[in-house]
């Protein structure tokens, strides 16, 4: 996970916006979203040419916003915790709150599914034990138009 605890890594020369979209799991177009919107927490770099130069900062930190964001944050708050991070040290008790929130949004999702999956399991159930007592086609249907 990120964590960043000391100076960048001066020896890290960036990777081009392709293979940091490899190494991310995300497109090329995502990740210029992601800077556009506001969810990169550094400025990436640019070579002399103007290419993008992803470092190992800036893909750690796009897979930390392609995790939230796959568990249902909302880009607005991937945008306010991400400018809490850029802010630097004296707001962790916010980026905590927005986190916590995540996180209890994400429990409560987990639980509905699991409910979801009871009944599911259940029709499976009640299928597997009418196919094998072979009067599956007692199980309810439409009536015929």
């Amino acid at each position: 996970m990120l964590e960043v605890k000391g100076p960048l890594d001066e020896s890290d020369d960036g990777v081009s916006i392709g293979e940091a979209a490899r190494l991310t799991g995300v497109t090329a177009h995502t990740l210029r979203y992601y800077e556009r919107a506001g969810l990169v927490v550094t400025d990436v770099d640019r070579t002399t040419g103007g290419r993008r130069l992803y470092r190992k900062l800036d893909l750690d930190w796009i897979r930390v916003c392609t995790r939230l964001r796959a568990t249902g944050m909302s880009i607005q708050n991937i945008r306010r915790y991400a400018q809490l991070v850029s802010e630097g040290r004296g707001n962790e008790q916010e980026r905590l709150a927005v986190l916590e929130s995540h996180r209890d949004e994400v429990n409560s999702r987990i639980a509905q599914l699991r409910d979801d999956l009871k009944l599911i399991q259940h029709k499976i159930d009640v299928y597997k034990g009418r196919v094998d007592a072979g009067d599956a086609d007692t199980l309810w249907a439409p009536p015929p138009s």
